[in-house]
C-alpha cells in the first residue's frame, strides 16, 4: 500500500492559553492520527476513550480496531493513549527514549510506595509500570516513507513521525507543536520538561516538514515555506 495519512480525531488541550476566553477546562486529549505504509496500518495517539475512537476510526477511515497493526505514542502522556487497549492486538511502539526517561521514575515511585504502605498509589503504579513494559523501542523506520524524529523537550524522549511524501513531508509532531497558535507565536507548552530543548525542537521541525499533524489541532501548513 502506498504511504498515505488521515486525521482521525482532532485533539484540545485542557485549557489554551491563547484564547481570549476562560473556559471551563477540557478533558485534554491529543489528535490521533491513523498512516497507511506497505503492511503497517499505524495509529498515532489514541487520545479518546476508547468507544468514541472505536467509532470515529469507523468513520474517518471504514477501519476496525482489529484492522490496526500498529500503534505509536509520541509520548507517554495519559492524553496520547487514553483508549490504547482498545487496540490490543497491535504491536505498541514509542521511542526508547521516552520509555526509559518514565520507566525509570516510575519504578522508583512504585518502590517508595510499596515501603510506604500506599497501596492504592502502588496497585496504580504498578498498572502504569505493566502498561509501560508493552510498549517496545520503535524502530528508526516503522513503515517505508514514516521514520521517527526526535522533537524532545516537552517530555523528554518526545518523538514525531516524518512522512516523505513525493511531493511534501510531513510531520506528526505530538505536542512539539501543540496548536496553530503555538505554531504561530513560537511557543512551547508550558509544562515542558525542558523550555529550551522545546523551543530548539519546535525549530527543527519549522526547517524541516512542509505540514504538520500537531498535538492538539487539525492539519497546518508550514507558515515558513511557500507552496508547494
Amino acid at each position: 500500500m502506498a504511504l498515505n495519512h488521515r486525521v482521525i480525531s482532532i485533539g484540545t488541550l485542557e485549557k489554551n492559553p491563547f484564547w481570549s476566553r476562560e473556559d471551563e477546562p477540557r478533558t485534554g486529549h491529543t489528535t490521533t492520527t491513523l498512516i497507511r505504509s506497505g503492511d503497517v496500518t499505524l495509529l498515532v495517539d489514541p487520545g479518546l476513550p476508547g468507544q468514541v475512537l472505536g467509532a470515529r476510526l469507523k468513520e474517518r477511515s471504514g477501519l476496525e480496531p482489529a484492522d490496526i497493526t500498529h500503534v505509536f505514542l509520541t509520548s507517554f502522556h495519559p492524553d496520547a493513549r487514553r483508549s490504547i487497549e482498545l487496540f490490543d492486538g497491535a504491536k505498541w511502539l514509542i521511542s526508547e527514549t521516552e520509555r526509559e526517561a518514565v520507566g525509570v521514575p516510575l519504578a522508583r515511585q512504585l518502590a517508595a510506595a510499596a515501603d510506604e504502605g500506599e497501596t492504592e498509589l502502588a496497585d496504580m503504579l504498578k498498572r502504569e509500570v505493566a502498561l509501560l513494559q508493552r510498549f517496545k523501542a520503535a524502530p528508526v523506520q516503522i513503515a517505508p516513507g514514516v521514520d521517527l524524529f526526535p522533537l524532545p523537550g516537552v517530555t523528554p524522549g518526545m518523538t514525531g513521525l516524518i512522512l516523505s511524501h513525493k511531493r511534501y513531508t510531513l510531520l506528526v509532531t505530538g505536542d512539539a507543536i501543540p496548536t496553530s497558535e503555538h505554531l504561530e507565536h513560537g511557543q512551547v507548552l508550558k509544562r515542558a520538561v525542558d523550555v529550551e530543548a522545546a523551543k530548539q525542537s519546535l525549530q527543527e521541525a519549522i526547517d524541516i516538514a512542509d505540514l504538520f499533524i500537531p498535538g492538539r489541532d487539525g492539519l497546518l501548513v508550514n507558515p515558513m515555506r511557500g507552496p508547494f
